[in-house]
């Protein structure tokens, strides 16, 4: 898609939504993850997408694929690219290559229970973009208004409420 058609697919978008508010609240397609062997686990989703996870093999995994981790920083760093293109269409702006490096620092202490007091997931993460752009433009303008939108960022940046309900039986 050129950067006129993904600008006029978002003014389409955004006039239907302003006609049709009720349309636009509604329940994300779900994952479903399922634990296979040792600590690999594919997780389904809508269309029949498949993605597989495992944990590294100092903690019973296989190392044999992407750890969950690994996937929350791809998601972080494709959504952000995403809405980066999808910025710069609504402003015109033509790119010719956006780059975006998710990376994080974590402390075993949490993941393994050693220490209650480590948080379980990532103490910081970060985004490293590189953009060209084919005009000169005001790229920190365009990157910060892509994160305010950025679902997947907004989601870690964000508490977001979160609920466990538990079926099943113990044998």
């Amino acid at each position: 898609m050129t950067t006129t058609e993904i600008s006029d697919a978002m003014s389409r978008a955004v006039d239907y939504l302003s006609d049709h508010r009720s349309e636009a609240k509604y329940t994300d397609s779900a994952a479903t993850a399922v634990l296979e062997d040792r600590l690999r686990v594919t997780v389904t989703g809508p269309d029949e997408s498949k993605l597989t996870t495992d944990m590294p093999k100092s903690i019973g995994g296989r190392g044999e694929s992407p750890s969950p981790g690994w996937f929350l920083r791809a998601a972080q760093a494709s959504c952000l690219a995403s809405l980066i293109g999808m910025e710069a269409a609504r402003a015109g702006v033509v790119l010719s290559r956006v780059e975006v490096v998710v990376d994080s620092e974590s402390d075993d202490y949490g993941i393994l229970g050693m220490d209650d007091s480590v948080p379980a997931g990532p103490l910081r993460s970060k985004a490293r973009i590189r953009i060209e752009a084919e005009a000169p433009t005001d790229l920190s303008a365009l990157v910060d208004t892509a994160d305010r939108h950025c679902p997947v960022t907004d989601a870690v940046r964000r508490a977001v409420p979160w609920a466990i309900e538990l079926a099943g039986s113990a044998r």
